[in-house]
């Protein structure tokens, strides 16, 4: 892996397609916003985006892997399905209801605590070990209190208004007080922030169950066909329950139909084909790395077209998440050198003794 990280044959070209991902997966934030604007339902909108990921993914998985040898036990099944809970149905539905609560910016920034939640959630489950009197320890926990600390920064502090910019550019146009009232609770900041860091924990569990479906089923297009059947299916038996009202699921040539069509075969389709050729190129750490980008693209597309206002606390917030997030991923690449460092020694250590 650290071979392929530091060819510099590749030159920027994976560069340049992360940041480009970055940008498409930050367009899902503001399709969402725009759609539950215009008056669609968020539980009929995460159905739907599920649906046409699996209209996009399964033909991928049918054709690129037909060959494939490993077999689809019951065992695997059922990680898929808790895949399709966590890092679909529910883990989509608590997103999108902590950004109608909020804005397109703070949903985004604290989507950037996942990898503080998967760090706190794999050293509870005892999966790594903590070493905190090591450097690299230090690091990884300084790092979680860090993005934490920036996650109670954005919640309760708002400060004063920042002004990039001027426009008068608004797609998101509806009155906001037709949106207060058909949405009560749209300005309860903290329950937003309550949603949005269970949305964290359900990603950071569903990091786990797809670290655990690999290693005996290392088909990446056909368990993302399975997590997307799976949640299409929980998604909408959610929504048929909550949502009796069958207008709802009507599409029409509108920003309903371009943001499910957006979200399920552009993001969640086709990225994961671009994500897992960078994967495979550079590792899962470089990839990671690139995660923040979202924000800053969000954070400028809302205030030019959303009519979002920037806040000194949502700022200073996010600088220090994205700090955090940073620290920690040091710490983990720092811990892994060591680790290979340590097998190199054992190994030459090994053969001076066959030697001898």
């Amino acid at each position: 892996m650290g071979a392929n990280i530091c060819n510099p044959g590749q030159g920027l070209k994976p560069v340049v397609i992360m940041l480009l991902v970055q940008a498409v997966l930050a367009g899902v934030n503001v399709m969402y916003k725009l759609a539950v604007v215009d008056g669609m339902s968020m539980r009929v909108l995460i159905s739907y985006r599920f649906i046409f990921a699996t209209v996009f993914i399964l033909p991928l998985a049918l054709i690129l892997e037909r060959k494939s040898k490993a077999k689809l036990t019951w065992k695997i099944a059922f990680q898929g399905f808790l895949s399709g809970l966590f890092g679909g149905a529910l883990g989509q539905n608590l997103f999108i209801g902590s950004l109608a609560l909020t804005s397109a910016t703070f949903a985004t920034a604290m989507s950037n605590l996942i990898p503080a939640a998967t760090f706190i959630l794999v050293i509870t489950l005892r999966l790594e070990r903590l070493a905190i009197r090591t450097l690299a320890g230090t690091a990884k926990l300084a790092g979680t209190v860090l993005s934490i600390g920036g996650a109670m920064v954005l919640t309760f502090y708002k400060g004063r208004e920042i002004s990039l910019w001027s426009t008068s550019i608004n797609l998101a146009k509806h009155d906001e007080d037709h949106l207060t009232e058909a949405h009560p609770s749209l300005r309860n900041q903290v329950l937003g922030s309550v949603l949005g860091l269970l949305a964290c924990l359900c990603y950071a569990i569903w990091y786990i169950i797809q670290a655990k479906m690999n290693e005996s089923y290392p088909c990446k297009y056909s368990s993302t066909a399975l997590m997307s059947i799976t949640a299409s299916i929980q998604a909408t038996i959610y929504a048929i329950i909550t949502d009796r009202n069958w207008s709802a699921w009507k599409l029409g040539w509108n920003i309903r139909l371009f943001a499910v069509f957006y979200t399920g075969s552009i993001s969640t389709g086709l990225m994961i084909v671009v994500l897992t050729w960078c994967i495979r190129l550079k590792g899962p750490l470089f990839v990671s790395i690139f995660n923040p980008f979202a924000l800053i693209y969000v954070a400028i597309v809302g205030s030019l077209i959303l009519n979002e206002r920037l806040h000194l606390g949502s700022i200073i917030g996010s600088v220090l998440i994205m700090g955090g997030v940073y620290v920690a991923l040091w710490g983990k690449t720092k811990e892994i050198k060591n680790s290979v460092q340590l097998v190199r020694s054992i190994d030459s250590e090994a053969e001076e003794v066959t030697l001898n």
